[in-house]
């Protein structure tokens, strides 16, 4: 089976590489780290990852949620975001993008190998093929 690589986007640098260790030690291969929405756009023209966990609040002209967005205008990717704000607020506004997962700061390794497992498993469904063909129309 295809290692799958995961892209982290996340700001926070102890926080990133906290994630890329621990994906590491899950198994899993890591596609890169970006820092910004706009890094983030670019790095998934480059190297295609399988899954991408995005923080929310990126410092920059562009949030997460605004990244998700574009890089599915034209990528069928699973994205899960990361967050430290659990609001009805943020979890609505992210609603738009259509992740597969959530992640809330901070988090149990348990936490995140299960999340990963769970986007992996919804991205392989018609239901998720469909919603990224739509929003790519």
């Amino acid at each position: 089976m295809k290692e799958m690589n995961i892209l982290i986007v996340e700001d926070e640098m102890i926080v990133a590489m906290m994630i890329k260790l621990k994906l590491l030690d899950m198994g899993y291969g890591f596609a890169g780290h970006a820092t910004t929405g706009e890094d983030a756009i670019k790095m998934v023209k480059e190297v295609k990852p399988d899954l991408i966990i995005m923080d929310i609040f990126l410092k920059g002209k562009m949030d997460g949620i605004d990244a998700a967005s574009e890089i599915l205008k034209s990528y069928v990717v699973p994205i899960i975001f990361l967050t430290g704000d659990s609001s009805k607020e943020t979890r609505t506004k992210a609603s738009i993008a259509n992740p597969v997962g959530y992640l809330q700061k901070p988090f149990m390794d348990e936490e995140l190998e299960y999340v990963i497992e769970s986007a992996f498993c919804k991205a392989k469904s018609p239901a998720f093929k469909q919603m990224a063909q739509d929003i790519s129309a």
